[in-house]
């Protein structure tokens, strides 16, 4: 637990991306709603900036994936109806 009774934090290189998005958030809502001292803010945002790392790592991974899918040739495709026998 942290000083302010919340679960500490987990580390980035662990979270899903549907974590990360989330925990992202509740930091932004943390921080638009004002109220932490300079220092909170602080650790708010260095959490903030890992976590959107996070999201855009998980991101540029699903698009290289759709880009290599996408990239495959059509006679690779079971529904091409080409089979050998």
């Amino acid at each position: 637990m942290t000083d302010d009774g919340t679960t500490a934090p987990a580390s980035t290189g662990t979270l899903g991306y549907e974590q990360a998005r989330d925990e992202l958030i509740e930091v932004v809502r943390r921080l638009e709603a004002g109220g932490t001292t300079l220092e909170e803010s602080l650790a708010l945002w260095e959490r903030g900036e890992e976590l959107a790392k996070v999201c855009r790592r998980w991101l540029e991974g699903a698009r290289a994936r759709l880009d290599a899918a996408l990239a495959r040739p059509e006679e690779e495709s079971p529904e091409s109806g080409d089979s050998a026998g």
